[in-house]
């Protein structure tokens, strides 16, 4: 079949919206058609070549925070049906490898097809340009389509009366977000914690340790917008820079130091990652859920103070999260009104409004764009 689809055909350069030809789902695969993507900071990365190594290269499908509706199913797929619901998991979950059995099922074995963009088991392509070249896949799913078709370890069946429009922000930023203050940081109740970096995963770090019962919560962004949200999200400070940060790190956390910082930034770097380290007090533990780039060598980081002050520092992959069992929750959360997702959109776009959507989010007016199908 024909669809479209936001194609990246070379680095820095914009989305190109045209017509792909679409396979049919083969084996444990299914053929999506697409309600909602979120527009989130990752595929930035891909487009400017951050994380050249971890994604596929050019030309290659956009999107990896989606829902839709199934059309069709492959064969081996007996628990899923067309008209089915799904929200994507950016992070696929075989639920056999040793890391799905582990209860980490955010380092799915799957992972490791991640630099190929091909489909999740075969290592063979459903999306073609129309001159015959294979397309690669944001995170093995590709949102930024009209239709799609993914391994059905990608998907999550939700009740058809749920929003999609909202669910889909859960593939990857809410839980992302949520997960990293609630799972990776382990916030406690009386808790200090900063977020540094408050866009769509931030805003999400910020409700999580809301949730989590934290004392303080402080977000740290140098955009005002950005930080009024991020108060209305459940923050209780809010400041421009890390080192404004530091100026009142006495006034507000009692010169402890914060017991949690969750670096949730645009892009990471290592400067930035020291100052956060330094934010930290006694057995504090520093979250890193931004992407830093592949080419970056090395952090910045006192070691010292990794055994004089027991600091822990913590990588954190979808917020440590389970997309099975956490994707459902946060929905219900959602809906019985302890979790925001409807402030979370900013604004809605169109598939051929998706440069539009990016250019707001590099200009700081989004906290997450959101791409409606029709």
């Amino acid at each position: 079949m024909r669809t479209r689809a936001a194609v990246l055909r070379d680095y820095n350069q914009p989305w190109s919206v045209e017509e792909i030809e679409l396979d049919p789902p083969k084996h444990n695969e299914v053929l999506v058609k697409m309600v909602a993507s979120g527009l989130c900071h990752s595929d930035e990365h891909a487009m400017d070549g951050h994380i050249a190594g971890l994604v596929p290269g050019p030309p290659m499908i956009g999107g990896h925070e989606g829902a839709g509706v199934v059309q069709e199913v492959g064969e081996g797929v007996d628990w899923l049906e067309p008209g089915d619901h799904v929200i994507f998991g950016f992070l696929p979950a075989c639920g056999r490898c040793s890391s799905c059995a582990e209860g980490h099922s955010n380092l799915c074995d799957l992972l490791a097809t991640f630099a190929d963009g091909t489909q999740a088991l075969d290592g063979t392509y459903r999306h073609h340009t129309l001159d015959g070249k294979d397309l690669g896949l944001m995170c093995l799913i590709g949102t930024f389509a009209e239709h799609t078709v993914v391994n059905e370890a990608s998907c999550i069946k939700v009740d058809k009366d749920w929003p999609l429009d909202k669910g889909c922000l859960l593939g990857c930023g809410v839980l992302t977000g949520w997960g990293s203050a609630v799972y990776s940081a382990g916030v406690e109740p009386g808790d200090y914690v900063a977020v540094v970096g408050c866009g769509g995963i931030g805003s999400n770090a910020v409700q999580g340790a809301k949730m989590a019962g934290a004392r303080v919560v402080a977000a740290i962004d140098p955009v005002a917008f950005k930080r009024e949200k991020a108060m209305e999200f459940g923050a209780t400070h809010a400041f421009s820079s890390m080192e404004e940060a530091t100026e009142k790190l006495g006034e507000v956390t009692w010169d402890r130091g914060y017991d949690k910082v969750i670096m949730t930034m645009g892009t990471g770097d290592a400067a930035s990652l020291g100052q956060g380290f330094n934010l930290g007090g006694k057995r504090a533990k520093i979250v890193v859920t931004n992407l830093h780039s592949t080419s970056e060598g090395s952090v910045d980081i006192p070691a010292i103070m990794l055994t004089m002050m027991e600091k822990q520092l913590i990588g954190s992959l979808f917020g440590s999260a389970n997309i099975r069992k956490d994707i459902p929750k946060l929905f219900e959360l959602y809906l019985a009104g302890q979790l925001n997702l409807d402030d979370l959109i900013t604004k809605t776009y169109t598939l051929d409004e998706i440069n539009e959507g990016y250019q707001a989010m590099r200009d700081g007016e989004n906290i997450r764009g959101v791409i409606l199908f029709d």
